[in-house]
């Protein structure tokens, strides 16, 4: 996953911090209208992407399809690439891990949230979410804007790493293990849509992040 501009809460002070709790948490009026805009605009986008192209859609038309202004798309999405790379799960994501135990193997605690959170996304959201990596994989500036990006989820991943050993400033190790993770997330996730989405992303990146622990 991408880092998002999210709709969605942190969980309350009661929540046991579960996935499933994390992902359904309740949203307020003006969050679940925010999340409906941005569903409605990264819909209409692929729905023009598919029928004209890339490089032929413009944000204006996104917008008019969305029945939105060219203003409101760039208050959900800075870019138009944003609108393929960017997604609501991280917080999600981040909050499940600071949720596992605390003694646990960071690798182990990432593997159990990452792997769960895109198996539930691949049960609901598969043809979009195929749609966004196949669309990635094979447009050369959204590939190098991806493997670019790569460090955002690399900084979550070092932010939660640090609070987790209690320091105010990364060990290189504790670089290195942030920049395993993120990159094993996005070579999956190109893996995938390379190979036509033929295997279970879940069970790729389960794969993927088990040999890491090997290592």
């Amino acid at each position: 996953m991408s880092t998002p501009r999210s709709a969605r809460p942190r969980p309350s002070e009661g929540s046991s911090g579960s996935l499933e709790e994390l992902v359904e948490a309740p949203m307020s009026l003006r969050e679940r209208k925010k999340l409906k805009t941005r569903q409605t605009l990264r819909r209409e986008a692929f729905r023009l992407f598919a029928e004209q192209g890339w490089e032929a859609t413009t944000v204006d038309q996104i917008a008019a399809a969305a029945e939105v202004s060219p203003a409101t798309f760039f208050r959900y999405f800075p870019t138009k690439e944003d609108i393929v790379l960017n997604d609501e799960y991280d917080p999600v994501m981040a909050a499940a891990i600071r949720a596992r135990p605390a003694d646990e193997p960071f690798l182990t605690s990432a593997r159990e949230v990452l792997v769960g959170l895109v198996r539930r996304i691949a049960e609901q959201e598969r043809e979009e979410l195929y749609a966004r990596m196949r669309l990635t994989a094979s447009v050369p500036s959204l590939r190098l804007r991806m493997l670019n990006a790569a460090g955002q989820p690399r900084t979550m991943m070092l932010d939660l790493l640090t609070e987790r050993a209690g320091l105010d400033t990364p060990t290189l190790e504790l670089r290195i293990t942030a920049a395993a993770v993120a990159a094993a997330l996005t070579e999956t996730s190109l893996y995938w849509a390379d190979h036509e989405g033929r295997d279970d992303l879940a069970d790729l990146l389960d794969r993927a992040l088990a040999h890491l622990q090997s290592l």
